[in-house]
């Protein structure tokens, strides 16, 4: 275990253990961290073909970023604190929710608080402004590839289509939880941050994790019988080996 990763190869190998740790305990924090895995892969393509305004300080953000999630995963393992957001996300872990439940918890977590941390200290004092089109440029990587995995996630969950047809065509969703909207409270925690003292920022991350732990216990029991009914039929009928999950998602 290299804590803190200084590249993003070291995140990438750190990634792969924690996946095959999962896959063999068949534990579903393996289905997050596969996705989150082929999303580092495919920033780090993005910054070898030099697709940033700045590639080198894009890789030291990603790390940052990347170390987060690897920190709060090996603490939590190790009884150690993290975040509510994160503790509530790992406890999860052998729950009989649907797979895109438990990747919604990881991405709730990352996205939705560690982006934002890490886009405001991994450089301090760099104004926000200049990082916004980077920023942005990622929040796209994210969008475009968790997009992809929940079409890839029809091989294992043959029903999910009763969740992309609730939270379309009715009032009854999983939680008010988008990629948008994840991307804009990343990076409004981040400028709050960039701009806060020691003491307000520590303020500030407890107040988000607050919020953010609560809608994690949203994402794993959400509002509404038709929903929760829709749920658990559409998980009774999921794969359940973590194994064949993964294998299913890194198939083209």
């Amino acid at each position: 275990m290299a804590i803190p990763a200084k590249t993003i190869d070291e995140v990438l190998a750190e990634l792969d253990r924690i996946i095959d740790s999962t896959v063999s305990e068949n534990n579903f924090l393996g289905i997050f961290a596969y996705v989150y895995r082929r999303t580092t892969a495919q920033i780090k393509q993005a910054i070898a073909e030099k697709q940033f305004e700045d590639n080198a300080r894009m890789e030291l953000m990603d790390v940052a970023f990347a170390n987060l999630y690897l920190t709060a995963y090996y603490g939590f393992k190790n009884n150690q604190d993290c975040s509510s957001a994160w503790k509530t996300t790992f406890n999860a872990r052998n729950e009989k929710i649907t797979i895109i439940q438990h990747l919604m918890l990881g991405m709730n977590a990352h996205i939705n608080m560690d982006l934002g941390i890490a886009a405001a200290t991994f450089a301090p004092g760099l104004s926000m402004p200049a990082l916004k089109n980077d920023f942005m440029k990622v929040n796209q990587i994210l969008n475009d590839l968790t997009n992809e995995m929940q079409d890839r996630l029809t091989k294992v969950s043959w029903l999910m289509f009763i969740i992309d047809w609730m939270g379309k065509n009715t009032d009854e969703k999983i939680v008010n939880f988008s990629m948008v909207k994840a991307r804009e409270q990343a990076w409004d925690l981040a400028c709050v941050l960039s701009g806060s003292t020691e003491n307000e920022r520590k303020s500030a991350v407890e107040a988000t994790d607050q919020i953010i732990s609560g809608l994690a216990g949203m994402i794993k029991s959400p509002p509404g019988k038709l929903l929760k009914m829709a749920l658990k039929l559409v998980a009774y009928f999921e794969e359940k080996e973590v194994k064949t999950i993964v294998a299913k998602l890194k198939e083209d």
